[in-house]
């Protein structure tokens, strides 16, 4: 239809620099707990027209407001008191974050109403199942759970925010840096309540290039050479933590992890209520974001597929928010988008048919990986194919419960299995440097686990009565799913495990040496 020609999808980057934008018009107001909200939206009002707000719980009522002009900002810092330092000394640092209260709280109180407040964190398991159990098909189940766990528009505009407060203390020391953040709260499949993972940038490339090319002679800065890029970052992050442990209103267990192969600092952000991770800026790492968000912004059935199998992982302990050998949700999307690369006909392209489709601009080459994909979402055709979720939900399922892990791996580019280049349980191509495996962390047990609970679940989709489940007011579908198995009836479960534990078995036995296998292979069959 025309009225969607005319909404043309936005690039990646696009909403990217509208939304730092936004964040840099931005404040954030902690409240009284009686507050009436008509007084203090007159009184910023005041400062300049605001563009648009919302109020929302974190250890008391916060307001998070966004002015239609830088300015205002500056007018109302101006108008703002220091905290009296009466048993506390303060850190004079004037951020973006203030505290609102009223003085004759009597008179005032009267008048308070009550505000909306937007929730940031998504409902638990058991209440979504019930929400699940009254919806009418499994794919309505799915969308279901998509609202519940995706990211609000208000939320995504807090994570920018958080991006953006940091900058701040970046910009001290370098004016033209930029905070932005990337991975889960930028790609589409970021959940309510997951951490803000953000990276410091400090060069506009493009601008410094074309700088360089005028006049008959050049200048250049003076700058403190180190023998390593790697130390170079590892001394930025280590003052830009500082920083934030010392002076950061708000900025709480600020831990510096300068050894790790990417070094960050990981903090605690109070006033949003994010757990945050900094590091230097990581240009694979945002192709991957904005490859995911092509993917997401494609086809509905994306999201919808990625987050339901996500949360079902989730139940059954096969990811865990620590690292460890559990398959992390990186890995489970991308087995994800390469199921739906091999539908027929395929739901979403592959990544060297998004390659061919690359202009000009859309060439990057990083580090000596070529990481050119098309950037606009409108020169990739849409798919024929109108499989419903229920469908893919069972397929996704029976395909990889009778996957060939032994033999192959899974190769994103071209959308097809391909003999493993080396031994891991698990080997997934990582799209832009070639030569990595994403899933080398997975190890035997936990891909078995993996399979087995793939097949478990085939089964009960395959096998189960609807209409009588529903009569039972029984969990059916996707719900039935999000329970732990065992719990129901643990000897169907036993039967269908045939087979799946020797590997497990062989590799607990080489752990322990065991000179009596048998006991073993008893206890383990028991």
């Amino acid at each position: 239809t025309d009225s969607e020609v005319n909404i043309r999808k936005k690039t990646f980057t696009e909403v990217q620099t509208e939304r730092l934008e936004q964040a840099e018009r931005t404040v954030l107001i902690k409240c009284p707990q009686k507050l009436n909200r008509k007084k203090l939206l007159q009184y910023l009002s005041s400062h300049g027209n605001i563009n648009s707000h919302f109020f929302f719980e974190n250890r008391g009522v916060h307001a998070l407001i966004e002015f239609s002009e830088k300015d205002s900002i500056a007018s109302l810092q101006d108008a703002i008191g220091i905290p009296s330092a009466a048993e506390h000394h303060v850190v004079p640092f004037k951020s973006r974050l203030f505290t609102f209260t009223l003085k004759n709280t009597v008179s005032q109180a009267a008048e308070e109403t009550p505000v909306h407040l937007s929730p940031q964190s998504h409902i638990p398991v058991t209440e979504l199942i019930q929400k699940l159990c009254r919806a009418d098909s499994i794919s309505s189940q799915m969308y279901v759970l998509l609202n519940e766990y995706q990211l609000t528009e208000e939320n995504i505009k807090l994570r920018f925010l958080a991006c953006s407060l940091v900058r701040d203390f970046a910009r001290a020391y370098f004016p033209d840096s930029t905070v932005k953040p990337f991975g889960s709260s930028v790609n589409t499949f970021g959940k309510l309540g997951c951490d803000v993972d953000m990276f410091l940038d400090f060069h506009d490339t493009r601008k410094h290039a074309a700088k360089m090319k005028k006049g008959p002679f050049e200048m250049e800065y003076q700058m403190k050479r180190l023998p390593s890029e790697r130390l170079a970052t590892q001394k930025i992050l280590s003052v830009i933590g500082d920083c934030l442990d010392n002076f950061g209103p708000g900025c709480v267990n600020v831990q510096k992890i300068l050894n790790a192969r990417c070094p960050l600092v990981k903090f605690s952000h109070q006033p949003t209520g994010f757990q945050c991770d900094l590091s230097v800026s990581n240009s694979i790492a945002i192709k991957s974001s904005e490859l995911l968000y092509i993917y997401g912004c494609l086809d509905s059935r994306v999201r919808a597929l990625v987050f339901s199998v996500r949360c079902w992982a989730r139940v059954h302990g096969l990811t865990n928010s620590v690292p460890g050998t559990w398959i992390t949700n990186f890995s489970l999307t991308m087995m994800i988008v390469f199921f739906l690369q091999k539908r027929s006909p395929p739901i979403i392209p592959t990544l060297d048919q998004l390659k061919e489709l690359a202009d000009e601009k859309d060439k990057h080459v990083i580090g000596g990986y070529d990481c050119s994909f098309v950037s606009d979402l409108s020169k990739i055709k849409p798919t024929k194919n109108t499989e419903t979720l229920d469908v893919l939900l069972g397929d996704f399922f029976e395909y990889f419960g009778n996957f060939d892990f032994r033999k192959n791996s899974i190769n994103l580019r071209k959308g097809k299995e391909v003999n493993k280049p080396e031994s891991s349980p698990l080997y997934i191509w990582n799209p832009f440097e070639q030569d990595l495996n994403i899933s080398k962390n997975v190890n035997q047990p936990q891909l078995e686990k993996f399979v087995a609970m793939a097949r478990e679940s085939a089964w009960i989709l395959q096998k189960e009565d609807k209409t009588q489940r529903m009569i039972n007011k029984e969990p059916w579908g996707l719900a039935a799913l999000l329970i732990p198995f065992g719990k129901s009836n643990p000897s169907k479960m036993k039967n269908r495990m045939k087979g799946i534990g020797s590997e497990t078995i062989r590799s607990l036995l080489d752990s322990l040496k065991l000179n009596n296998a048998n006991s073993l292979q008893k206890a383990v069959g028991k």
